[in-house]
């Protein structure tokens, strides 16, 4: 059996497994042969029989019998072919490991099924159903059971001819629509299965320009055939004027019926691949690049394949866009470190700090990416301090610390200056507040609290830990313990509490599960 996991069903919601679906996809052709065969045969052709002959009570009971014995006999020879048709589908969603190939042979053969299905009421619903019609109304003509000129038997099957074709007009358009959940599904399976996208590689199975011409004949001439023909019989009884246009309205009526729900059946298969794209084009305008799926054997498919041409080339273009970009924030990264070999690792080791807290804080995996590289950017603005002042040994001066904190608002200008802004857009809170304190005592903004970027509060924990457990020239690093106290007694006013608890739980829990050293 095809197997895959339920969130990769997208069936208009549906969570079915592949053999639920391959059972509604059986029932719904049923529904669709029974829907298509009460409009076409019981609905068009007995309105057409019982309303045109004029028929007394023992001909319209001989009438009834030969329609029933003729459905009965159409009906088990479509059977069996729809058997053989069916065989190769169900064989597919009762495999234990189908391959690759026999999903993508699976896949085309059901893409073709509308037209077996074409070929079914074509074949054994025309002949089985007019064949042995035609030959019980002769033989029941020839026994006086009912008098009727044998040239009625000609027209019936004419009329047959007609009614079949509209039957198949009706099921090819049910019929593509019905197969969409199992196309669906396959799609599903491989993607899944393989990593390949199940396609038809552009190929056309019928045309547009076919379906229209197609559509056009059947909604245009079969409702004129079908009123001449049924005029030629009614014509050879003597009606009074009331009586005939009585009928006649009838046999319109009941054509165009059938012409206004081709018309409806046609601009449904027409419009829906149209809805596909359309949604396609909005999820690629917001960024969400997800292929269409190939459901449409007719020139759609080659418009779906480009479409995902498009789709696979703009996931590729982003892909190299963030490589390019994550490539740009660690050169960048680098760079800083390079002047400073004593705070060598610093802006990675906050970035590192920075992502800890934002996983245990429930950050998406967008909002992880960038305080990552807000974090590794973070005191980027330190390239535009002077190297004396940057590099010193001893205490600052006044002046010399008041130069140090403007690298927030220099950081914050460099990544401005990057283009596309949107790409970068993001980083920026977190770069230039990262100095904020939560008390509102800190700069370039003075801000208070939650007025403070969550990236800006996240990489202050992360920045503070880093730098008192960092060696300096001037100093050792404090220990693990003592640093994780001054963030405790800072909670509140220089880190925000909730970011200070999560760090302090996290590198505790880190350090409680070091191995401890052997005293031998």
């Amino acid at each position: 059996m095809i197997i895959i996991e339920r969130e990769y069903i997208t069936l208009k919601g549906s969570d079915d497994l592949p053999q639920d679906i391959y059972k509604k996809f059986v029932r719904q052709l049923l529904l669709n042969y029974l829907l298509g065969s009460s409009i076409a045969v019981l609905g068009v052709g007995g309105i057409f029989i019982f309303s045109t002959l004029d028929l007394s009570f023992a001909e319209k009971n001989v009438m009834v019998f030969i329609l029933l014995f003729s459905i009965l006999f159409m009906i088990t020879g479509e059977y069996l072919i729809f058997r053989k048709h069916i065989k190769k589908i169900k064989h597919i969603f009762h495999m234990d490991d189908p391959t690759y190939l026999e999903c993508q042979s699976a896949f085309y053969y059901v893409h073709r099924f509308p037209f077996l299905t074409v070929r079914r009421i074509l074949g054994p619903h025309l002949l089985g159903l007019s064949v042995p019609a035609g030959t019980l109304a002769l033989i029941s003509i020839q026994l006086g059971w009912l008098t009727l000129p044998v040239h009625y038997i000609l027209l019936a099957f004419i009329g047959a001819l007609l009614i079949a074709g509209m039957h198949a007009f009706i099921e090819y358009f049910l019929t593509a629509r019905a197969i969409q959940p199992v196309l669906d599904i396959l799609q599903n399976t491989t993607r899944k299965n393989f990593s390949l996208p199940l396609t038809l590689d552009g190929d056309v199975l019928v045309s547009i320009k076919t379906k229209f011409l197609i559509s056009s004949l059947f909604i245009g001439i079969f409702p004129v055939l079908l009123f001449s023909l049924a005029t030629q019989v009614r014509l050879d009884v003597q009606v009074i004027e009331l009586e005939y246009w009585s009928w006649a309205i009838l046999i319109l009526a009941v054509a165009g019926a059938f012409s206004a729900y081709g018309s409806y059946l046609l601009f449904r298969d027409i419009i829906h691949p149209i809805n596909t794209l359309l949604k396609g084009m909005k999820d690629v305008r917001e960024n969400h690049l997800s292929p269409a799926k190939e459901l449409y054997g007719d020139e759609f498919s080659s418009v779906i394949k480009g479409f995902n041409m498009m789709v696979d080339g703009l996931k590729e273009r982003n892909e190299t866009n963030r490589l390019l970009l994550e490539s740009f924030y660690q050169t960048l990264s680098t760079a800083l470190d390079a002047r400073d070999p004593y705070t060598a690792g610093h802006s990675l080791r906050v970035s590192e700090f920075s992502l800890l807290i934002g996983k245990q804080a429930g950050l998406d995996l967008i909002q992880m990416e960038q305080l990552k590289n807000a974090a590794l950017l973070h005191d980027i603005g330190k390239i535009g301090i002077r190297d004396e002042v940057l590099l010193k040994d001893g205490k600052l001066t006044e002046e010399e610390f008041r130069q140090i904190k403007l690298h927030p608002l220099l950081g914050a200008n460099i990544l401005e200056q990057v283009l596309p802004k949107e790409a970068i857009a993001s980083l920026i809170p977190g770069v230039r507040n990262h100095h904020e304190r939560y008390d509102g005592f800190g700069y370039p903004d003075q801000l208070v609290g939650i007025q403070i970027p969550i990236f800006g509060r996240i990489i202050a924990v992360a920045d503070a830990f880093d730098a008192m457990t960092s060696d300096r020239p001037y100093r050792k690093g404090m220990s693990i313990t003592k640093a994780l106290s001054v963030l405790e007694s800072g909670k509140g006013t220089q880190w925000d509490p909730y970011f200070v608890e999560i760090f302090v739980k996290i590198i505790q829990n880190r350090e409680n599960r070091l191995p401890v050293a052997s005293s031998g």
